[in-house]
């Protein structure tokens, strides 16, 4: 099965639900994918750097693990093209993929009742993973030199068309 589309998991819910067991090792959900993001930070870690350029949310959404993974190695592939990735910028992506998407399949055919138990167990079965991101809230932030600047704006356009919603790169100071 493939991923769902995007548009049923993009709003944001009020409060992610975590399964409330009476026993505090239950406190979690059974058989949650691991993240998709393989790699956090990408570049020079120990070097300063003289501007950093972020792309930021422009509403509050829910943006799953393979988005921002798909835009990591976007932005990633292009800075690494025009620049050189052992010297001359470093990307991290900040949200971390925590609250669990779930799917309850619903059977939709004739004499489903047969083979169905309807809303016995309505929980789902845990399909990805997604991060809750807030308005203006950093998604990724690029620190390079200042005459990388625009290089690194063209990078994280790449990586906002990955993204689910509206962002904005600005030259953060």
């Amino acid at each position: 099965m493939g991923d769902r589309p995007a548009r049923i998991y993009r709003e944001q819910p009020g409060q992610p639900y975590t399964r409330q067991s009476q026993r505090k090792n239950d406190n979690y959900i059974k058989g949650a994918p691991a993240p998709r993001i393989t790699r956090y930070e990408q570049g020079v870690q120990d070097e300063e750097f003289e501007t950093s350029v972020v792309l930021k949310a422009g509403e509050d959404c829910s943006i799953r693990s393979e988005a921002l993974e798909s835009g990591r190695i976007a932005a990633n592939s292009y800075l690494s093209k025009v620049l050189d990735p052992e010297e001359d910028y470093f990307l991290k992506i900040y949200p971390y993929p925590h609250h669990v998407l779930r799917y309850h399949p619903l059977a939709g055919v004739a004499q489903a009742d047969r083979y169905y138990e309807g809303m016995r167990k309505p929980f789902g079965r845990p399909i990805g993973r997604a991060s809750l991101v807030d308005e203006e809230q950093v998604i990724y932030r690029v620190r390079v030199d200042e005459g990388d600047v625009q290089e690194a704006k063209k990078a994280l356009e790449r990586a906002n068309h990955k993204m689910p919603i509206s962002c904005d790169v600005l030259i953060d100071e």
